[in-house]
């Protein structure tokens, strides 16, 4: 997989700056086009009593929606520094739809971390966990307050599953730029043959893992993972998602509902 477009989503959120930035390093390290996307929903309202009125406030909520999308707008255009190759999309549209739409023509797609306290991003904000099940894109998620993405070590968290086949494939533009690879395994379940089989595939591509299993945590699977990530100090983490669509809701497994919440490092995730 070759990364030519990168795709950043921008919010007014207060980690907002830091992940346009970082967005726009990867991207300027990489040699790839950056797309900032910005969306902000109109509330409706339905026409009950007075039709002037309902009109009007309407008009006002329109109006504040595109304030905040020029607000977004210059966001952009300030963090991404002097990288030449970017564009700016917006529309008044609800935030997952139009982050999924724009994302069919991005290889890559960097939102932020939404984990409990990690403040309220705001109106513009795209869910993370819903993105990542409707994108079919790799989803960079980057914590709060990170500028720049190192790529001193990098963590495989691998599973023989599609989901993490498919994240290790999306991963080898970053884990080609990385010195040093670890592969972890974690839980009962695990064998040395299934992480080989993952070094191997990386060993094809002329890049060199370790392997590490850890078949009887004292911490569940996600936090397990977490806690070897940063003994290695990693500065990436790389792994599947796991979750399946229920009506509306995006329901995650344990692992990968602690991990989207409270990683400190850039999780790479595909699904």
């Amino acid at each position: 997989m070759t990364i030519r477009t990168i795709m950043v989503s921008v919010d007014l959120g207060a980690a907002a700056a830091d992940r346009v930035q970082l967005a726009a390093g990867l991207a300027e390290r990489l040699r790839t086009w950056l797309i900032g996307v910005g969306a902000c929903r109109v509330p409706s309202f339905l026409p009950v009593g007075d039709m002037l009125a309902v009109e009007r406030i309407y008009e006002d909520e329109e109006q504040r929606a595109r304030e905040q999308l020029e607000q977004a707008k210059a966001l952009f255009e300030r963090e991404r520094g002097g990288l030449p190759r970017t564009e700016w999309r917006a529309a008044l549209a609800e935030p997952l739809a139009y982050h999924t739409e724009q994302a069919r023509e991005a290889d890559l797609v960097v939102v932020g971390r939404q984990g409990p306290a990690d403040g309220d991003p705001g109106a513009m904000a795209v869910p993370t966990g819903a993105l990542l099940m409707a994108v079919g894109r790799p989803v960079l998620v980057v914590p709060p307050g990170l500028e720049q993405l190192g790529l001193g070590c990098a963590v495989v968290a691998w599973k023989d599953t599609r989901e993490a086949r498919r994240a290790l494939r999306d991963a080898l533009p970053l884990l080609s730029r990385a010195e040093r690879i670890c592969i972890v395994a974690v839980g009962p379940d695990v064998h040395h043959g299934s992480a080989e089989g993952a070094a191997a595939y990386l060993s094809g591509h002329g890049l060199e893992a370790t392997t590490h299993l850890l078949p009887d945590p004292a911490v569940g699977a996600g936090d397990a993972v977490l806690r070897f990530a940063g003994r290695e100090g990693a500065d990436l983490l790389v792994m599947g998602a796991y979750g399946h669509s229920r009506l509306r809701e995006w329901i995650f497994g344990g692992a990968t509902r602690d991990i989207l919440q409270a990683t400190p490092v850039c999780c790479l995730m595909s699904h």
